[in-house]
């Protein structure tokens, strides 16, 4: 008797597992075999002659399997401990678990940890954790209680943020709360610097720990120039470029929730510090009026693409936004532009800039290229994994 239900690939769609690419999709799949499949299963990938491939967790969609193991093996705690721990390591090995400065980053990075439809981020003892996948809500308790035994006394309280980042046609209903301890310090550390992180309420799990070296970065940037930060958010890049010597920084975000949030951080480093100004306001709108008034720009705008289907309209949103900064920044200035949309590659967004320079009729040289941190490992099987980009150009 067959105890997981089987997935049966067609002839030839076994090639990608066999080179570890994590996902199953729907049109690989020739039948199931064995118990009918609910959403969130545990179940066997087989080629067409039933040759075990991986193991992975059941969605409705057009991926149909994400997997969690490439060899037979018992899914049980150990093994979801086990990820936990070498995710943990990980992060101890390249300084930033147990940093003194730092004390907010990525703990679980989905596939980049071996962990797809995981996502935990850790802020100053709180883990706040989004599932992506039936398959790891049904098991949140046993990857609540493993990050407990990892962290140890680092762990205060786990949050559950998960209400936003379910498929819509799963048959569960989560609600974000605490799964673990309480409401704890809502002011963590990165670098030095202090910031609040709204996880309760806040985009995604409350900040963008994505940015941090691109943070420290634009740092080095910002000496004497006039800064502005649009699409700020909770303010992360204004306040590095005020710690950097910028003469004035100005920030901008639509939400006037997140202009609050960006108020408080900068009174938390730089109290009573007059070179700070904000505004809640749409983009286009402010940059249409700033003709030479910054030589430095950041964009980091939200993404414009979560789907294929929706690519080139994003291409076209992020060429009329990059051309705009770059007919408005004073010649000499400097553009830290981004991409966080997962389906826009490094080649379509450096070609999107090159469009851009040429819209707004200037010349402009790449100076540096950003991409994620090492707590947003990019497994080398899953180049899907690289979503963060990012040019540093000197604009003429």
């Amino acid at each position: 008797m067959v105890e997981r239900p089987q997935f049966i690939l067609k002839p030839g769609k076994e090639q990608s597992l066999n080179r570890f690419h994590p996902w199953v999709f729907s049109g690989a799949v020739k039948g199931v075999r064995g118990p009918e499949p609910v959403e969130g299963d545990l179940v066997e990938v087989l080629d067409s002659r039933d040759n075990f491939l991986a193991i992975g967790h059941y969605i409705i969609g057009s991926i149909a399997v994400r997997i969690v193991s490439f060899e037979p093996a018992d899914i049980n705690y150990d093994f979801w401990k086990d990820k936990i721990q070498k995710a943990y390591e990980l992060r101890k090995s390249v300084g930033l678990a147990g940093n003194e400065n730092t004390n907010a980053y990525r703990l679980i990075h989905g596939e980049g940890d071996y962990l797809p439809g995981l996502i935990v981020d850790f802020y100053n003892g709180t883990a706040v954790v989004q599932m992506h996948t039936v398959g790891m809500y049904l098991i949140k308790e046993t990857i609540s209680k493993a990050l407990q035994e990892v962290l140890g006394d680092e762990l205060q309280s786990i949050f559950n943020k998960s209400e936003g980042t379910m498929p819509y046609k799963a048959d569960v209903e989560p609600v974000n709360g605490y799964i673990y301890g309480k409401a704890s310090e809502k002011v963590a550390l990165e670098n030095g610097l202090k910031f609040q992180v709204d996880w309760e309420r806040g985009q995604k799990t409350g900040f963008f720990v994505d940015q941090r070296n691109n943070r420290s970065l634009l740092e080095k940037y910002s000496k004497d120039r006039s800064v502005l930060n649009m699409f700020c958010y909770t303010g992360g890049f204004s306040f590095y470029a005020m710690r950097g010597g910028a003469k004035q920084v100005h920030s901008v975000d639509s939400s006037e929730r997140a202009i609050q949030i960006t108020n408080e951080n900068v009174e938390l480093n730089f109290p009573g510090d007059k070179r700070h100004e904000s505004s809640a306001v749409d983009a286009f709108k402010y940059l249409n009026k700033i003709k030479d008034q910054y030589d430095l720009i950041v964009l980091d705008p939200p993404a414009f693409a979560k789907h294929v289907n929706v690519v080139k309209n994003a291409l076209q949103g992020y060429r009329r936004l990059n051309a705009k900064a770059m007919e408005q920044i004073k010649p000499g200035g400097v553009l830290f532009t981004f991409s966080c949309s997962q389906v826009i590659s490094k080649e379509q967004f450096r070609t999107m800039v090159f469009s851009a320079a040429a819209r707004a009729r200037r010349k402009i040289r790449i100076l540096e290229q950003m991409t994620q941190p090492a707590d947003h490992p990019i497994d080398i099987y899953h180049p899907e994994g690289e979503y963060l980009k990012g040019l540093v150009v000197y604009v003429e």
